[in-house]
């Protein structure tokens, strides 16, 4: 797992039939520190995390596990927030 800060939603109109009914979240990736990993990404956001919370997320294959009925074309899920970290 990851960490994350939720940065915005995505709003779309259209989107793949396999991602509807599930929000989707601007998130950059961040370390320990809470510093910038790299560029923002677009995340499935299954707990309705909202801008500026801390959260843990997925990638690649596990990006899909959260769905068990269905595989999903994403490669990041947030599976969770960051209550606190502890260095």
């Amino acid at each position: 797992m990851k960490l994350g800060q939720v940065l915005g939603k995505v709003w779309a109109t259209v989107k793949d039939p396999h991602l509807e009914g599930i929000n989707l979240a601007i998130m950059q990736p961040i370390d320990e520190h809470q510093k910038p990993l790299g560029s923002p990404i677009i995340a499935a956001n299954v707990i309705n995390a909202r801008e500026k919370d801390l959260v843990f997320w997925v990638g690649s294959a596990e990006a899909c596990t959260p769905f068990a009925d269905h595989l999903i074309p994403s490669d990041a899920t947030i599976v969770g927030y960051v209550d606190r970290i502890d260095i």
